[in-house]
């Protein structure tokens, strides 16, 4: 419904913000990751989520589109609502999260305060094949092997084979190779080995 907020910023502490626009202030609940980089800004943008229940709607902010698309990923965690959420993206960055998610890093999850091990398994279950899917790997620096391999792989999974066949067929070619291949030419590879 409201996709951001652009205004004045007329309060601010590590938990809420007030931003004012056309004379209406708007009070969003933000992370502790948000609150650093809005600093003492006077006029900024903040990205929203509406949240709508029985008996409240309330408003998150986040600094940029990123924070709140990993806010919008973990509360369709079962089991993790929009504090839980907040609180992990206080704890870790989005970039720091996202690293965990895709090495699998429990301990990193476990250590946000109210964050046990049943629901950092769950996280990690269900976002690593999303991130996987919704390409945002490519975010986290790779090494260059690493780099066209991962390409190649996101490549055959936007045609529509199945991670696990692609990433067989990905390491055949990489073992039988003697040559340092590009990303095309390890795709028409692979496609031979599909």
């Amino acid at each position: 419904m409201y996709d951001y907020f652009s205004g004045k910023l007329s309060e601010l502490n590590p938990t809420q913000a007030v931003i004012e626009c056309n004379g209406v202030g708007y009070l969003l609940n933000i992370s502790l990751n948000t609150f650093s980089k809005l600093g003492k800004n006077e006029n900024c943008k903040i990205y929203s989520h509406l949240i709508v229940r029985e008996d409240i709607m309330m408003l998150y902010g986040f600094s940029d589109s990123s924070e709140r698309e990993m806010f919008r990923m973990l509360i369709n965690v079962s089991g993790v609502g929009a504090g839980t959420a907040r609180m992990i993206l206080s704890s870790l960055s989005t970039s720091e999260l996202r690293e965990a998610i895709i090495s699998g890093n429990l301990f990193a999850l476990k250590s946000v305060k109210g964050v046990g091990e049943k629901t950092a398994q769950r996280i990690l279950i269900d976002l690593k094949d999303k991130m996987d899917k919704d390409g945002v790997l490519s975010e986290i620096n790779l090494q260059p092997h690493n780099s066209v391999r991962h390409e190649a792989l996101t490549a055959l999974n936007l045609l529509g084979f199945q991670k696990n066949v692609s990433e067989k067929a990905i390491e055949k070619v990489m073992k039988t190779s003697s040559e340092n291949l590009n990303v095309e030419q390890l795709i028409k590879l692979a496609l031979k080995n599909l």
